[in-house]
């Protein structure tokens, strides 16, 4: 099958390996039908994280056809259309039941590695994996977009929301113009945030979030930035901040522009070497987020929400790529000609 290298900081390719078998009980074999790229990807491509050279890229998001299961998977056959959530909840342990899967106590290998290829080995698969009614070819092409979404970057900008602890009439700001991001924008949408505050300096990521939902965009950034979202909030500052970048930067960002007793949900992958613990102890600011809680998100609100025509995530991808020219896909997030990247598989 065809399968994606990471060859060296700015390439990645493809190569020919074997079709990943079942080896683990719970274990589910996918076929994969579209994956994408997702920023975080983008830490290794970009030369910004270590990765070893001629390695297994990356590549979490996925929807696929069930090809074959493992002895104790029950709750999915063969044939069956799913999505996959980056996580691989349990269901039945302390964090999983609070809902907090993305920290299943049970599973060490708790996260999809490996879906930018044809096929997909998914562990934990017996409560984790989502199902979706019908086939792939039950839909169009923006569903199938939306669907995917759903794998990762929806869920996660709605984690951001309900760790933010977004509601009814709340002034919302959310840090950060990528796909998790313009998610965020739709989940505050969502639980009935009335002022939604996007820190964009990019028109077309603009454009996006106001179809979602935003009623305000702020280009500025660092102090400017946080003046100029106190202007907006009549110098009190957001009730709820959606943190959706993880640099330092759009952490400080953050802290500032909540007002005294307000939430901050973090869902940016954190790279703040020394993170600051006394701006939110002096304004009372909470702090939460963290890997979210996908297969949670999806089964309880999300895939319904999708289907029903409520939402429409996968506006996020701005251009699909084929599988053999993921690199293309990969240059263009490098160089912000998409919002994101995605890609189909025959």
């Amino acid at each position: 099958m065809k399968n994606t290298l990471f060859v060296e900081p700015g390439k990645v390719k493809i190569e020919n390996v074997d079709k990943p078998q079942i080896q683990a009980d719970d274990d589910v074999i996918l076929r994969v039908v579209r994956t994408c790229v997702c920023g975080s990807d983008l830490w290794a491509y970009r030369g910004l994280s270590d990765k070893e050279k001629n390695s297994q890229n990356g590549g979490h998001e996925a929807i696929g056809v069930v090809e074959s299961v493992g002895k104790n998977i029950t709750t999915v056959k063969p044939g069956d259309f799913v999505i996959a959530p980056f996580t691989h909840g349990c269901g039945k342990c302390a964090a999983c039941r609070a809902g907090y899967d993305g920290n299943c106590l049970n599973h060490k290998d708790n996260t999809t590695s490996g879906a930018q290829a044809e096929f997909l080995r998914y562990q934990h698969a017996e409560w984790s994996l989502v199902k979706v009614p019908g086939n792939p070819d039950d839909y169009s092409d923006a569903m199938l977009d939306s669907l995917l979404a759903l794998s990762d970057v929806m869920a996660t900008g709605y984690h951001a929301a309900h760790e933010a602890r977004v509601g009814k009439g709340d002034t919302v700001v959310v840090v950060g113009d990528g796909a998790v991001g313009l998610c965020g924008v739709i989940s505050a949408q969502m639980m009935g945030a009335k002022k939604i505050i996007i820190m964009s300096r990019h028109e077309d990521r603009q454009k996006l979030a106001f179809e979602f939902g935003a009623t305000d965009a702020v280009a500025e950034r660092g102090d400017e930035a946080v003046e100029k979202v106190m202007q907006l909030t009549n110098n009190q500052g957001a009730d709820a901040v959606l943190e959706c970048v993880g640099t330092e930067l759009s952490t400080e960002t953050a802290l500032k522009v909540a007002r005294p007793g307000a939430s901050v949900g973090r869902v940016g992958l954190p790279h703040v070497k020394n993170p600051d613990v006394v701006t939110p102890f002096m304004k009372n600011v909470s702090l939460g987020g963290g890997i979210a809680s996908v297969t949670t998100y999806d089964k309880d609100v999300l895939l319904k929400a999708v289907l029903d025509g409520e939402i429409h995530p996968g506006k996020v991808f701005t251009k699909s790529f084929d599988l053999d020219n993921i690199d293309d896909a990969y240059q263009a997030m490098t160089n912000r000609e998409v919002i994101k990247a995605a890609i189909t598989i025959d």
